[in-house]
């Protein structure tokens, strides 16, 4: 037998991204313009690194809290209550290596050992591959394409639920259709947790990013503090520091010990310089992050009116988040096409079957750039449409 023959089956069998497959076979072709990733184009804003930098040059780099610096917390307690409206305390914040850590943890202290958790499909498919290596069931219920969006249809949702169900993933705005639930839906979605004793694990990090007002409707509008609400996140859309690997949990008071302890056995935290500049973020963000949301509007607005003209693309226009995700008349094989894209006109876009049940005949396109780097782009994939 051979050494993979002998580690754990769900290490073993996890999947390959899709993604990362299109970015591995388009990487370093010369003048491609790369729309395949979730990140927009622009460096960490200097005000943050200016944080992070002077915390170094403090000597700031030992062992810290495990559930984050508590100027950070407060932080987070501050930018919430900005945002959202309502009173937060520090005590609800848990910091993260990225938003990717936070999912972890949501997924380790609820899902595992043959429990299933349900996900809105299409989706960003590391929710589906972590909750599998933590021996959980990813159970995917596919959101419903139509002429009006894309809709989640929540009784769909509640007939997939089963005795082994744990959780419910909920991300909105989405990665990658852009479905923004709207605040009936997300009732609805609580009371069916709140029925069946289960987790909801919400995924609001373009909550922000939204474009039809201040940002999109959050579980936190109509929960109650007792309610089994999880909450990731991640400093990497808003503030262009996807490099940084910084996020957070929102969770109820009573468990950040145990949350913290996790921390411990895994990371053992996030390094203070880090979180530094997280601060900065959070405390000095507002305009830069305003100003992404504007610019990532008229993205939108161009490369939707772009393949609109060529009466060959199907999309939505998203609500929210930064991607269109669009079907192609004539074009059969997703994957086959992203590279045929990068072949014929130098566009890295990701294949919809990295996104799951529901992905099949469709493309992602990040239209978080430069505009002048969207029109060329959009120009292009219309040259590419108009030959197939």
């Amino acid at each position: 037998m051979s050494l993979i023959d002998n580690v754990r089956a769900e290490a073993r069998l996890a999947p390959v991204s899709g993604i990362e497959a299109i970015v591995n076979y388009g990487r370093g072709r010369e003048g491609l313009i790369p729309m395949w990733a979730g990140e927009g184009d622009l460096p960490t804003p200097s005000f943050i690194s200016r944080a992070a930098q002077q915390s170094l040059e403090r000597g700031e780099t030992f062992y810290t809290w495990q559930g984050g610096i508590p100027d950070l917390r407060e932080a987070l307690a501050r930018y919430h209550r900005r945002h959202f409206g309502r009173d937060f305390s520090a005590e609800e914040f848990i910091v993260t290596v990225g938003g990717m850590q936070a999912i972890t943890l949501a997924l380790e202290t609820t899902v595992g050992g043959g429990d299933e958790i349900i996900y809105l499909t299409p989706a960003w498919p590391n929710l589906a591959a972590a909750a599998a290596v933590n021996g959980g069931v990813p159970v995917a219920v596919p959101l419903d394409e139509s002429s009006n969006g894309w809709v989640c249809d929540v009784e769909r949702v509640a007939a997939a639920v089963t005795p082994r169900t744990r959780a419910i993933f909920v991300n909105s705005p989405s990665n990658p259709t852009g479905w923004t639930a709207d605040r009936e839906t997300l009732v609805a979605l609580l009371d069916l947790a709140r029925r069946e004793n289960l987790w909801i694990i919400a995924d609001e990090i373009y909550a922000l990013f939204h474009f039809g007002g201040r940002r999109a409707p959050s579980f936190m509008d109509i929960m109650e503090p007792d309610d089994r609400v999880l909450f990731v996140n991640t400093f990497s859309k808003n503030w262009a520091m996807t490099g940084w690997r910084v996020g957070w949990l929102r969770c109820h008071p009573s468990l950040g010990r145990m949350y913290e302890n996790l921390i411990q056995y895994s990371s053992s935290g996030v390094a203070e310089f880090m979180q530094r500049g997280a601060i900065a973020a959070l405390d000095e963000g507002d305009g830069f992050l305003a100003e992404q949301v504007a610019r990532a509007q008229k993205a939108r607005d161009i490369v939707c009116t772009a393949l609109s003209r060529t009466g060959r693309a199907r999309f939505s226009v998203p609500a929210g988040a930064f991607y269109l995700f669009f079907s192609v008349e004539g074009m059969n094989d997703a994957m086959q096409a992203a590279k045929d894209i990068i072949d014929k006109v130098a566009v890295g876009l990701a294949p919809g079957t990295a996104f799951g049940p529901g992905g099949e005949g469709h493309l992602r396109l990040c239209f978080h750039r430069r505009l002048d780097q969207v029109e060329e782009a959009s120009d292009r994939l219309a040259r590419w449409m108009s030959a197939l």
